[in-house]
């Protein structure tokens, strides 16, 4: 699916698409009755109605400027060490590659990777396994990490190994590729970062286009579900700071209310991409057709 917003273009790279987490656990302060209440809507799209489980989409977004091609955010990668995530651990699987090509592209045509924070879904195809070794994958791209979210992260792996830092972050910095910059970094007249916090401590999102209906936002995780749209206070189980999340995905959700700004989530169920509107005290996603 591929979106032309004036002088840019926006493509969806699927990496997995699955029922991944029960939703009482995903968000620990859900509730069976509230569940049951909005499974109706729920249902199939964004909760599997055979496992009971929430669907979603490990994706990156491409985005093509005048200027650059850039990823954002880089999946889950093969060959990863992820045991406490059986569905990620050591994959080897052909669909992350075979979907950036159908985009027609290759590694070597990226020019950055931007991270919005530096979870395991997040930033696993930053490298690749070659020879024992974890190599940029993207070998022309500058990789950007906010940088109180790259601190913060890097402190954390000196206290006890990071899977994802150890594999998919550290190496980038080793191999000088990274640019690390604050979170309301601006990389041109169509590209800029936003802080969007509380999800991990320095979470941006990525705002797009010129404006109106030629603008679009790419949210990372400060939100996963179109559940915490109905309802934004509602938090999910790996939040760094689940009040101040709450209060940025509320924030978010109404600055974009009814607005022709395109809102393309990182793991909402496909198409992933829409428009925010008004629903009671809350908001609803509307996917596009």
């Amino acid at each position: 699916m591929r979106f032309d917003l004036g002088e840019l273009s926006l493509q969806r790279v699927v990496e997995q698409e699955i029922p991944f987490f029960d939703p009482l656990t995903f968000f620990p302060h859900l509730t069976a009755d509230r569940l049951e209440e909005n499974r109706s809507w729920l249902e199939p799209l964004a909760l599997d109605p055979v496992t009971g489980l929430i669907v979603l989409c490990i994706q990156s977004y491409v985005v093509r400027t005048p200027h650059h091609t850039i990823l954002i955010d880089s999946c889950v990668g093969n060959h990863k060490d992820r045991t406490s995530r059986p569905f990620w651990h050591m994959r080897d699987d052909p669909t992350y590659m075979r979907n950036l090509a159908a985009a027609g592209l290759t590694v070597d045509d990226i020019d950055f990777v931007m991270c919005t924070h530096l979870h395991v879904d997040h930033v696993g195809w930053n490298t690749r396994l070659d020879n024992g070794h974890w190599v940029p994958t993207f070998p022309k791209a500058r990789y950007v990490f906010a940088e109180r979210e790259l601190a913060y992260w890097t402190a954390e792996n000196a206290k006890e190994p990071i899977g994802p830092m150890v594999d998919s972050v550290l190496p980038i910095i080793a191999a000088q590729r990274a640019d690390v910059v604050k979170s309301d970094h601006v990389l041109n007249e169509f590209v800029r970062l936003m802080p969007t916090p509380g999800h991990t401590p320095d979470h941006f999102a990525v705002a797009l286009g010129r404006g109106g209906k030629d603008a679009a936002v790419v949210t990372g995780d400060l939100i996963h579900s179109p559940l915490q749209a109905r309802y934004p206070e509602l938090s999910m189980r790996a939040d760094f700071d689940p009040e101040q999340g709450s209060v940025t995905r509320r924030k978010f959700l109404e600055s974009y209310c009814d607005t022709d700004t395109l809102i393309c989530t990182a793991h909402f169920p496909s198409p992933s991409c829409g428009h925010v509107k008004r629903w009671d005290d809350g908001f609803r996603f509307v996917p596009m057709d």
